[in-house]
Order: C-alpha cells, then sequence, then structure tokens
C-alpha cells in the first residue's frame, strides 16, 4: 500500500504549511546545538524498568560531573520525573520553558508537570477522526519538548520514547543527528522479540544501537543466600548477540525505590552513552 506525502501534492503551497514544518524543525535544531550526545531509551513492551534505567543513568552521569538532561517522551504514563524528584510547574520565560531540576541537578521535562494528579492524558483533537489526530499531535508535543525547552549546554539528553517502535520514527525525523538508543529489556522471551522489533526499527532508521541492558536479571534470596532468576530467559545475551552490540548490564530485581546495581554499573552505562563507544559488558 502506497500514499502520497506532502510534497507528492501538485500547485502552489497556499497554507505556507511546508514552510511552517521547516521552521519548526529549525527550532529544534538550533535548540539543541549546544547538546553535545542526544541518546533515545528504548523498549518493546511497558514494564520492563526503561523509565527506571533512564533516571538511574541520568543521575549516574549528572554525578559525575556531566550536564544532563531527560525528555520524559512517554506523554500517558510519565515516570521519569518522580524518580528524579522533580517536579513542576514549569516556568516560562522569554527564551523558552525552563526545565525542572531533580537529582544531581539533572534537567526534566515531563508530561506529568502538566496534568493534574492522577489524571490520563486527554487530547483537544477534532470530535470526526480522533484516532488520525493523536499521531500528530503526539509528535507535535515531543517536538515542543525539544524546541520550546530552554536546556542549555548539556552533555547528554535522553529521550525516554514510549514501548514500541512508533516514537523512534519520530525522534529520528526531528533530530537527524540522534547519537544512538539504549534498549531495555527483561529476560524474559516474550520481552525480547518485542525490543527486537524496536531494535529492527532503529537499524531500519538508521539509529546507532548503542547497547542493550536486561532488567530484572534476578533475585537475591536472603534466607538460601543465593542469586535466583526472576524470568525464564536470556533475552540480554540473544538481543546482543542478533544485532551485535554489547549487554552492558543486567540488573537485578530490588523492592526498594534504590537502584539495584552497584553505582559502577551505572556509571559504565552513563560512560557508553557519554563516548558511544562499546561498554566492557556486564
Amino acid at each position: 500500500m502506497s500514499f502520497r506525502t506532502y510534497f507528492d501534492v501538485p500547485g502552489a503551497d497556499r497554507s505556507g504549511l511546508g514552510d511552517q514544518v521547516a521552521a519548526q524543525r529549525e527550532r529544534v535544531a538550533r535548540r539543541l546545538a549546544s547538546v553535545a550526545r542526544v541518546v533515545a531509551v528504548v523498549s518493546g513492551k511497558g514494564g520492563v524498568g526503561k523509565s527506571y534505567v533512564s533516571a538511574a543513568v541520568a543521575a549516574a552521569a549528572a554525578r559525575h560531573d556531566a550536564a544532563v538532561g531527560v525528555v520524559d517522551a512517554d506523554l500517558k504514563s510519565p515516570t521519569v520525573a518522580r524518580m528524579l524528584g522533580a517536579a513542576g510547574p514549569l516556568a516560562v520565560m522569554d527564551d523558552g520553558v525552563v526545565p525542572a531540576s531533580g537529582a544531581e541537578g539533572v534537567r526534566v521535562v515531563s508530561s506529568d508537570f502538566l496534568l493534574d494528579d492522577g489524571r490520563p492524558l486527554a487530547w483537544r483533537e477534532p470530535e470526526g477522526d480522533r484516532f488520525v489526530w493523536r499521531g500528530a499531535l503526539e509528535a507535535a508535543a515531543l517536538r515542543e519538548f525539544l524546541g520550546d525547552v530552554a536546556w542549555g549546554r548539556l552533555d547528554l539528553l535522553l529521550v525516554d520514547l514510549p514501548p514500541g517502535a512508533d516514537g523512534v520514527s519520530d525522534l529520528a525525523a526531528l533530530v537527524p543527528q540522534l547519537s544512538g538508543a539504549l534498549a531495555v529489556t527483561l529476560p524474559s522471551d516474550e520481552s525480547g522479540r518485542s525490543v527486537a522489533r524496536t531494535m529492527h526499527a532503529l537499524r531500519d532508521a538508521g539509529i546507532p544501537l548503542l547497547g542493550v541492558v536486561e532488567n530484572m536479571s534476578g533475585y537475591h534470596c536472603d534466607a538460601c543466600r543465593a542469586d535466583r532468576p526472576l524470568f525464564a530467559g536470556h533475552a540480554g545475551d540473544t538481543l546482543a548477540d542478533a544485532f551485535r552490540v554489547p549487554l552492558l548490564a543486567r540488573i537485578p530485581f530490588d523492592g526498594s525505590a534504590q537502584p539495584a546495581a552497584p553505582a559502577d554499573t551505572w556509571r559504565s552505562i552513563a560512560a557508553v552513552l557519554l563516548e558511544g563507544g562499546r561498554g566492557k559488558g556486564p
């Protein structure tokens, strides 16, 4: 099935839409000109701890003197801000929106600051064909988070994308200089298959795959003093082998709100995202 794009429509552009789109993308480019690296954090399904990993890595990088920002692009289920202890309301200045400050000074923008507590995201789209408008509105929100926020100089900007591959193409279009992506999975085969689809979308879009993090890889049994698996499977190893990228870490499950992995693990992952090189593995 094929569709005509905007550029295939003949005749003069009386709406000026083409110029508007170009201006919006130019604004994003100007805003990100002082950002050294933009990295997407992705998964294939919800509940794998992608936002948890984003928050922990951002804090680890900032703890070691990097200037770090996080865009919580999961508009419907934003969680990064609270994990980093960042709170709204956001201040709007002449130069743009000032991001909130979280743990270790990480700069954060999230739809969580724009929603009433516990209320779902609701779009003010036209009554007809709402399903058509929602994708455009979500892409517009991501564009505003990138282009309307005064990020300032950053060594690393993490974009915590919603589960699935849909946000990958939107981000790639807005940020052609995207430095790469970090994939987060559970050990289970089901999670691995889902994350693989997103990683294929990244590769098809020409976005470098920086590595894989396997979250909830096991737990420590205090009674038997042994490490036990939490899920059956080895999706981290499988994905790393299939896509020829490093398995950067296996993160054990911990019931507390604190990062379960040693500080060195988070620092190692952060170093890969900052430098773009291959890590030493788990």
